[in-house]
């Protein structure tokens, strides 16, 4: 009998970090036959793509576009998956400004997980894997919202005392993730 398989998570929108409409440089091949590339983070679950867009589109930085399975207006197809040691540097640059903007858009998903957060094991808790948090804020932040349900990151942070900022620690755990040195993964999908 087979294992089942987890479903692999697709993002349906994706934000364009950087385009290429010449691709890659560093590809020797005849000008005629490179195609233009665009690398994107995924919406939902910050996943690194590379794209390549529909011929005679022209795509800016920070462009919503859509990568779902149903008919695209812009992007022809999806190369796969990008490690972030292969974006750009324009894609690097980029890349923290779109993550803050994703969570600020969806601040009541991350307020959430602060709500909702599991042991992962005896020793130790979801909570403490965000940078910043330890053992002493990871039980003022359970006992806090027992007695009610975290309503913003603003409500977290005035009522966890010395609570970085939440919004931030977010940022910087899905930055960490990203790199791919993390055992587990809060945010971003592979």
């Amino acid at each position: 009998m087979d294992a089942e398989k987890p479903e692999r998570t697709k993002e349906e929108t994706a934000i364009v970090l950087d385009f290429l409409p010449n691709g890659y440089s560093y590809d020797e091949r005849p000008m005629y036959m490179k195609t233009p590339i665009v690398q994107a983070i995924g919406k939902e679950h910050f996943v690194l793509l590379e794209l390549v867009p529909k011929k005679g589109i022209h795509l800016q930085s920070f462009e919503e576009v859509y990568i779902g399975d149903g008919k695209r207006d812009k992007i022809h197809h999806i190369v796969g998956k990008i490690a972030l040691g292969k974006i750009t540097a324009t894609a690097k640059s980029e890349l923290e400004f779109v993550i803050k903007d994703i969570v600020k858009k969806n601040e009541k998903n991350f307020v959430e997980f602060f709500n909702k957060a599991q042991p992962l094991s005896t020793r130790m808790h979801q909570l403490e894997l965000l940078p910043g948090l330890g053992k002493k804020h990871m039980w003022q932040i359970i006992e806090t919202r027992q007695e009610k349900p975290f309503e913003s990151f603003a409500d977290l942070k005035n009522r966890v005392k010395l609570m970085p900022d939440p919004e931030k620690t977010v940022i910087k755990r899905i930055l960490q993730e990203l790199e791919g040195t993390e055992k587990h993964k809060i945010f971003v999908d592979t």
